[in-house]
């Protein structure tokens, strides 16, 4: 996609609101911060029903499509990767990025934990929690990636599952060759239906951000953040100074590129991430403004969706971090050296537990668990959990663009010229993904005798 690309799609054919998507999205923040207010302060019990239904219809329909689409996002990035030059390196490399940023995420998220002490001015006891329905090992972990079935995964929404499955079924298409091309045509064909249905609710983002956040303010109020107020500054702190503090110095000294263009080009996805708070949700706006930024198409069609299982900054390496400070002060729990270095370990290795979905239940247990921290805990910040996760989702989405833009440009791939004349317009439905050339000359063709 060029950079005059907007003036292309201006010239189509087609009703289009003259207000920029951006501004359609913050627009529905303000229209449900007041209508909220206006149901909760005055009892408007109909209002409150009608954001909590047209909020909970939009996630519905992002939840809807996440099962099939990370199988077969995954399924396909694995056969792409066939068709990039050095690709074993390429995967090394972007995992190694994703190890190295979130390192650096949980060392801010601890260092502010240490230094406000989230818990110490809360009116919170240790009563107020109350144990998850479901929480996390690393005996659940491992043991819960392998499913017993291939239907169950996609019923329950395992998503580790899926991604295992779509792993095993992606090595076996490019092992069989050829003779799997016909289910590899299928699946990409798939793909990018699941892709065209999602658009559409992607453009109704800026009427399910009303009634998402009208349904919090409804439910929780301004009251709730009394008792979370530093807890709730440290997570948005912690989120800020890594989206705009960590993110552009490594995008200025080791990509040598520019920051503001970085988040020109990335601004789809941080948006609607923002707003639906699901990473799986986003990805293909994520994808699409990855390649906008000059990742070559079949290296984004790896890494993105890969990170959108995997890379969590925001939802697991400062929520945790900041989080285990704060239960263990409400617990009266002293933590040391040992139990600091375990939080980074997590973070750094069990991110995967987070799977892109919305909240990051999962890994706090597995964090908790993993201290010897009281489960408990978790209940005290499931009432706080919608406010912070918008936050820590669109971190978490920077970062799975940011990784792919960070390697390519390490490997002397990543096109400039897209790269410097890079938009914040809106990802259109008529870019695809697979429509684009290839122009990157350091992509290999598709080997004879493997499909294409």
């Amino acid at each position: 996609m060029s950079a005059n690309t907007a003036d292309t799609r201006s010239s189509k054919p087609g009703f289009r609101l003259p207000v920029p998507f951006w501004a359609q999205v913050l627009i529905g923040l303000a229209v449900g911060l007041v209508l909220g207010f206006v149901a909760r302060t005055y009892d408007v019990s109909w209002l409150a029903t009608t954001l909590d239904k047209v909020g909970g219809i939009f996630v519905q329909l992002l939840k809807l499509a996440v099962a099939p689409l990370v199988f077969f996002a995954i399924l396909v990035s694995i056969t792409n990767l066939r068709k990039v030059n050095s690709a074993a390196r390429l995967a090394g490399r972007t995992v190694l990025w994703f190890m190295i940023t979130s390192l650096i995420a949980v060392v801010i998220g601890l260092a502010i934990g240490l230094i406000s002490d989230p818990g110490a001015g809360s009116s919170l006891t240790p009563a107020d929690g109350s144990k998850p329905e479901h929480s996390g090992s690393w005996i659940d972990f491992l043991t819960g990636i392998i499913p017993t079935d291939v239907v169950t995964p996609f019923t329950e929404l395992n998503v580790l599952q899926i991604v295992f499955m779509a792993v095993v079924a992606g090595i076996a298409i490019l092992k069989i060759g050829s003779k799997a091309q016909p289910i590899l045509t299928l699946s990409e064909s798939i793909l990018e239906l699941l892709q065209k249905a999602l658009w559409w609710v992607i453009v109704l983002s800026p009427i399910g951000s009303a009634g998402l956040i009208g349904r919090a303010i409804v439910q929780y109020g301004w009251d709730l953040l009394g008792n979370y107020a530093t807890f709730t500054a440290d997570i948005y702190i912690g989120c800020a100074l890594v989206l705009f503090g960590v993110y552009p110095l490594l995008l200025a000294t080791v990509a040598k590129l520019s920051p503001l263009q970085f988040f020109k080009g990335a601004w789809p996805a941080l948006q609607l991430a923002f707003v639906s708070r699901s990473s799986v949700g986003t990805m293909p706006v994520t994808q699409q403004s990855a390649i906008r930024l000059g990742v070559p198409k079949d290296y984004a069609s790896f890494a993105v969706p890969f990170g959108a299982t995997t890379k969590m900054d925001g939802c697991a390496a400062i929520y945790p971090a900041i989080s285990a400070i704060f239960v263990a002060q409400i617990f009266d729990v002293q933590l040391g050296i040992k139990e600091y270095l375990l939080i980074a370990f997590v973070s750094v290795i069990g991110s995967a537990a987070t799977a892109g979905l919305t909240g990051a239940t999962v890994m706090l247990t597995l964090t908790l668990s993993t201290l010897g921290l009281p489960m408990e805990g978790v209940g005290l910040l499931l009432a706080i959990d919608p406010i912070l996760d918008m936050m820590r989702t669109a971190t978490n989405v920077a970062g799975q663009a940011l990784v792919p833009v960070l390697v390519s440009a390490r490997e002397n791939i990543l096109d400039r010229d897209k790269y410097n004349g890079a938009t914040a317009a809106l990802v259109d439905e008529v870019e695809s993904v697979y429509d684009e050339p290839q122009q990157n000359a350091d992509l290999a063709p598709t080997p004879a005798g493997v499909a294409g």
